[in-house]
């Protein structure tokens, strides 16, 4: 035997030893390393580091045995902690990743997916009280789809995200009910169908294929809420307030023992997974379908059906129907499915071309154009910015050419109007240029939704929610060009403007001449909080309300369909329509914004309101159900919700608080601008708005600003109709901004509209006059929003 190869024993200064193989001066080979608290290697080496096969004991008691490189816990190996528990799977450098499997010294048992060290992907938790969750996980938390079966037979099949329901659903409790709706961060939120017990419901089958089975997820909103657009159209999950409601899978996770004092600490949540995806997706419906054909007979008997909408788990309207009465299989979908938007397809035509090429052409462009005007010094505007030389042209032939790059849509010529005021107004919004890109042109798409309005204007949302793109009429595009320097003055005057954000003005020119206007707007509803109703408010009478059969949980509602009266903070009313001035701020900003609009001879703009529903304490009592259902346990139970002694809801529905940086995000959005308001209620200092159980966010003008909401019941209101509401007064938090400014007045065409209608509302007929329609707008937002009591 060689001297570099030979058996040899080896005390080092720090005190650690090894006896083995060495390769000079180097471990190589077989040996057994030990430090000096005890821990101790013994396996393969190589040139000094732990590689190939092995087997480490730490002084806690933990252990490993497996694969080695490196020096790391890299390749399959068993863990086994020094609280008993025991992994099994993939390592990669000392974390575990890829698959395995894990015992918890709980009897608890994970098997699927990680990353770095944390449930990712598809994988099995079983609980020790006997509940399932198969499905989808991020970052160690239930996100994505998946099923849970709870240990009383209760079974969801839907949305997760961080570890709650959330989005669509079908939840199956044991007694053989059904619920279809949707939730938000583990409430009831929005509308759904309950099936009693017995009672003929539709087939899971059908509404499971709606689910899909690809978690893949996209960044929300808001902030908010971040879902995929696949789960997008799933149906939702239900409120159990049971020990199952408390799933924190992050508790679970622990860190376990060292390799030696010089290594990274190992982090204990995988565990293995024999199964692969296809495998484990299949396994998501076993649960819910099991007993379908076991019911099927059971459901022949009763026809009825509950029509609810909940909103933060609070039960607020119920309409009992027959379900003979409902839309069967095969017909229109049902106006309570979650299909919030329609996505872009080929098979959308817009006067003969698809309004899927139409995405893709403005996609292309506006990565072209704002490429090329971002590198260019940032310098103020000027007059010629805003004349009609300012524009980008470009060709975009499909096989590309020396400026463009080849693609797959139609040939089509490209125009951007006044490329650098936008530039400057995407600067001043604190808008990132690149960030803006990737909203807008990244290869997720667009989404295509239904025009809200009588337009006939096709509108598009950035998968993020942070952009909204809109076709403008030839006039519309005149009016925003013609107003647009003073626009700018104005926006870069009143920071805290209500008037909509405008990013960008295009157009496109397709073969045959057809030219098709867009304007990029900011979404003052992109938010983490759900937006429950909005409302598009003028201040008339004529025409504004909403057929309540076309209602559906999208639908922007009207003047008259509004039934609430919004008391806010003194002070923070006062921002919108009071004068007053502290610390050089000037307030007022819905008269500011009018006069400017009126300035401009623009009429027919309305407020686009968006309100967040809370639950607050005193609502509790409505919980109580009209009948219980007695259990062994003497638990309260209703409509298969179990409290147990908790509160359905957080304590309070919002509070208001100091403001402080550090704790509220201030990452700039599409509508988000301008100061933090004060409240009077706290001493006139800057708050921030915290919502128990997600989160706290700041409150500036026209976002995140929270209002007690008195809803008016109208005598003989619950008797004429079928629908009970449940509560009147309320928390909210309001969204709102003006909308619909590109409308320019037109005298004898208004004279001629209000008197040939034969509907002598003062407002249409003072709409004639753009101060006086300003007015008018402005007196009834301030009936809107009343001083307080």
């Amino acid at each position: 035997m060689e001297d570099s190869d030979r058996i040899n024993e080896q005390t080092f200064s720090n005190g650690d030893s090894y006896a083995g193989d060495f390769k000079g001066i180097l471990p190589n080979g077989k040996g057994k390393y030990t430090w000096p608290d005890g821990t101790f290697y013994e396996g393969d080496w190589e040139e000094g580091k732990m590689t190939g096969k092995g087997c480490i004991i730490w002084s806690s008691g933990a252990k490993y045995e497996g694969d080695f490189s490196g020096g790391y816990l890299h390749g399959f190996g068993t863990f086994i902690g020094p609280d008993r528990s025991v992994y099994k799977g993939t390592w990669r450098m000392n974390i575990r990743h890829g698959v395995g499997r894990k015992e918890y010294p709980n009897s608890d048992i994970y098997d699927g997916s990680w990353k770095e060290g944390v449930h990712e992907g598809n994988g099995r938790y079983c609980w020790n009280s006997g509940n399932t969750y198969i499905g989808n996980w991020k970052g160690g938390k239930m996100s994505g789809r998946g099923v849970m079966k709870w240990e009383n037979g209760d079974i969801y099949d839907g949305s997760w995200l961080n570890g709650h329901r959330h989005g669509s659903g079908i939840y199956r409790f044991a007694n053989g009910g059904y619920y279809f709706g949707t939730w938000s961060k583990g409430l009831k939120d929005g509308k759904g169908k309950f099936y009693p017990a017995g009672s003929k419901h539709p087939s899971l089958t059908l509404f499971s294929d709606t689910l899909g089975s690809d978690d893949s997820e996209r960044r929300i909103l808001s902030q908010t809420s971040s879902m995929s657009s696949k789960e997008l159209k799933t149906l939702k999950p239900r409120v159990k307030r049971s020990v199952s409601e408390k799933i924190s899978v992050g508790g679970i996770l622990r860190s376990s023992g060292r390799i030696s004092h010089r290594t990274t600490s190992l982090d204990e949540g995988s565990i293995f997974c024999d199964c692969d995806k296809g495998l484990i997706c299949k396994n998501l419906c076993k649960f819910l379908h099991a007993s379908d054909e076991g019911q099927s007979k059971e459901h022949e008997g009763s026809t009825v059906v509950y029509e609810r909408e909940y909103m933060q788990g609070v039960l607020i309207n119920e309409i009992t129907r027959n379900s003979a009465e409902l839309p069967r299989k095969g017909k229109k979908q049902s106006k309570f499915s979650m299909k919030e938007v329609k996505q872009s397809s080929c098979a959308d035509i817009f006067e003969g071309h698809k309004s899927y090429y139409l995405m893709l052409n403005l996609q292309l462009g506006i990565r072209y154009t704002v490429g090329k005007i971002t590198p260019v010094p940032m310098r103020e505007v000027r007059a010629s910015d805003f004349g009609d030389k300012a524009r980008i042209r470009m060709y975009f032939p499909c096989k590309g050419s020396q400026f463009t790059p080849p693609h797959r849509s139609i040939d089509f010529y490209w125009k951007d109007y006044c490329p650098m005021v936008f530039r400057n107004l995407r600067e001043m919004f604190k808008l990132d240029a690149a960030e803006y890109m990737m909203s807008i042109c990244g290869d997720d798409g667009l989404r295509e939704l239904s025009s809200p309005g009588k337009s006939g204007s096709i509108f598009y949302l950035s998968l993020d929610d942070r952009f909204v793109i809109k076709t403008l009429k030839r006039a519309e595009l005149k009016v925003l060009l013609k107003m647009l320097y003073q626009y700018y003055n104005h926006v870069g005057k009143h920071e805290n403007t209500l008037i909509t954000k405008f990013f960008g003005l295009h157009r496109i020119t397709l073969r045959g001449g057809r030219k098709v206007r867009f304007v990029i707007m900011g979404n003052m509803f992109c938010t983490e909080l759900r937006i429950h109703r909005s409302y598009d408010l003028k201040g008339s009478t004529v025409g504004r309300f909403t057929d309540k059969n076309k209602i559906n949980e999208n639908t922007t509602l009207k003047d008259l369909d509004l039934p609430f009266e919004f008391h806010m903070d003194k002070l923070l009313r006062e921002s919108l329509f009071n004068i007053f001035f502290y610390l050089l701020l000037y307030c007022r900003q819905i008269s500011i914004d009018c006069t400017f609009l009126e300035s401009q001879q623009i009429i027919d703009y309305s407020l686009l309101l968006g309100l967040h529903f809370r639950a607050p304490e005193h609502l509790k009592a409505i919980l109580e159900p009209p009948s219980t259902i007695s259990s062994p346990e003497g638990v309260l139970a209703y409509d298969g919700i179990i409290t147990q002694g908790e509160l359905m809801i957080p304590p309070n529905g919002l509070l208001l608080v100091t403001h402080e940086p550090s704790f509220v995000s201030t990452v700039p959005g599409p509508h988000i601008r301008g100061s933090t308001l004060r409240a009077f209620s706290l001493g006139d200092k800057e708050v921030d708005l915290l919502l128990p159980g997600t989160g706290r966010l700041r409150v500036q003008l026209g976002v995140n600003m929270p209002a007690k909401a008195n809803h008016k019941v109208l005598q003989g209101e619950v008797e004429d109709s079928m629908e009970v509401e449940l509560f009147e007064v309320y928390d909210v938090v309001l969204y709102m901004g003006i909308i619909d400014i590109l409308q320019e007045y037109n005298l004898k065409k208004k004279v001629e509209h209000a008197y040939k209608s034969l509907h002598f509302d003062p407002l249409k007929i003072s709409a004639v006059e753009p101060k006086l329609y300003a007015k008018r707008f402005i007196n009834f937002l301030k009936k809107v929003f009343p001083d307080q009591p």
